[in-house]
């Protein structure tokens, strides 16, 4: 089976497209990535890009049904 390297899973977004997803500003996700805990990336010399498909895997692993269990992981 061939894959498609053109597919959306292996799209690479701009960091501004990826923190317009998330609603967050773009220093917030700068800030994650110098520190750890955001979604992960690529650096492609300068830039920075993000899978559309990480950064939904990111947020799948940050789901949570009360604060308590959001405490607990800190």
């Amino acid at each position: 089976m061939r894959t498609e390297l053109n597919s959306i899973e292996n799209a690479l977004i701009t960091e501004a497209a990826a923190a317009d997803y998330l609603g967050i500003s773009i220093r917030t996700i700068q800030a994650w990535r110098m520190r750890g805990g955001g979604p992960i990336f690529v650096k492609l010399g300068k830039s920075v890009r993000y899978r559309p498909s990480d950064i939904q895997a990111w947020i799948e692993a940050h789901l949570a049904s009360s604060t308590s269990e959001v405490e607990a992981r800190s």
